[in-house]
């Protein structure tokens, strides 16, 4: 039991915080903005520890059914902590503009963010990278498609008639996403994968230590509510926190994605280092599909259900962002080589996002 507990020390804080942070809330909130500010802060960071757990036995995981199964328990893990959180957040009346820009901001931070310094980072190490350019095109269609239909698109739909494409976009990207799961499991999970020599085994004899399928499934389902009660005290603490303060409007969208985005950015940098440059495209270019094909619907069914419209549609500036993006990471992915310069390309994006992002843009 003692080594579970250490084994699980991230997670064990992250409980800690949560039974401390309910009964303490009317206390943190009452003391001013300072201190629920300092609050926040402090559940931002408890999150973190959690949802590294979780993608510590996503990971373990992903390691033991092997590519496209381990991305997409990678990635489909990530996301599915940044809709609990949205979810809980949008409960809690938050910015009608909040699932917008959180998706925008991942978009922003898995393909110039962990992908740009990745490509960056692998590429001073080893040169060009490579990896199966099939794989990149596929996710690149994908994401360009989603976002069209779910974050462009919008604009020029009616008031009056947002029920009616609201309904039609859950519908058309679960057929999307399973169309394309079906494949990428299936006729074309080849896309998805690339045969890398593999190094020789140390000489002393260890195997790999086995996965316990119930203690890694348990602890990640686990984490996930752990996750969800944290979300649901930081959503009040920095809301009141930040009140006043002349913090851009856009800083909540980017804490869930970056809290969302932090265990991938270890995993995505560990296999750039270790020239698999596969690897990082899965997670980097998954996590990012996998974010707007999957939080779109959940959180349109949840705004039908409540009569209560998002703000989807992406700012003139969003789009031209986004556009940029996707055309540049087209051109740098379509010849399944990776190197420092296309890598520092996707990087100055992300700086510009943020830059935009401090500018209240």
């Amino acid at each position: 039991m003692l080594t579970l507990f250490k084994q699980e020390k991230y997670l064990l804080l992250a409980l800690i915080v949560t039974c401390a942070a309910y009964p303490l809330e009317p206390w943190l909130m009452g003391h001013g903005h300072g201190m629920a500010l300092l609050a926040g802060v402090v559940l931002v960071a408890a999150i973190v520890c959690a949802s590294v757990q979780v993608a510590q036995h996503a990971e373990l995981l992903a390691e033991k059914f092997g590519d496209p199964y381990g991305t997409m328990i990678l990635t489909l893990s990530a996301v599915l902590v940044e809709v609990v959180i949205l979810a809980i957040m949008m409960s809690n009346e938050a910015s009608p503009t909040l699932v917008r820009d959180t998706i925008y901001s991942a978009v922003m931070l898995d393909i110039n963010g962990i992908l740009g310094l990745c490509a960056l980072m692998g590429g001073i190490k080893h040169g060009e990278q490579v990896y199966n350019d099939d794989s990149a095109r596929s996710y690149g269609v994908m994401i360009m498609t989603a976002m069209g239909i779910s974050m462009v698109v919008p604009e020029f739909i009616p008031q009056a008639d947002w029920k009616l494409y609201s309904a039609f976009t859950i519908g058309a990207t679960v057929i999307l996403y399973t169309v394309f799961l079906r494949m990428q499991v299936g006729p074309h999970s080849y896309f998805f994968s690339y045969s890398y020599p593999e190094k020789k085994r140390r000489q002393s004899g260890a195997q790999p230590k086995p996965v316990n399928l119930p203690l890694s499934i348990g602890t990640l389902v686990f984490g996930v509510f752990v996750i969800g009660a944290l979300a649901e005290v930081m959503s009040k603490t920095l809301d009141y926190g930040l009140e006043g303060s002349g913090a851009p409007p856009v800083l909540m969208a980017i804490i869930v994605a970056a809290i969302s985005a932090a265990p991938e950015i270890l995993t995505a940098l560990r296999a750039a280092l270790a020239n698999r440059m596969q690897s990082t495209v899965n997670v980097a270019l998954g996590a990012s599909l996998s974010t707007v094909i999957l939080t779109v619907p959940v959180m349109e069914a949840m705004a039908l259900y409540t009569g209560q419209p998002f703000q989807m549609a992406m700012t003139p500036v969003q789009t031209v962002m986004i556009a940029i993006t996707l055309i540049v990471s087209a051109i740098n992915l379509n010849d399944g080589e990776t190197n420092a310069i296309e890598g520092m390309t996707h990087f100055v994006l992300f700086a510009t996002f943020i830059m935009l992002a401090c500018l209240g843009l």
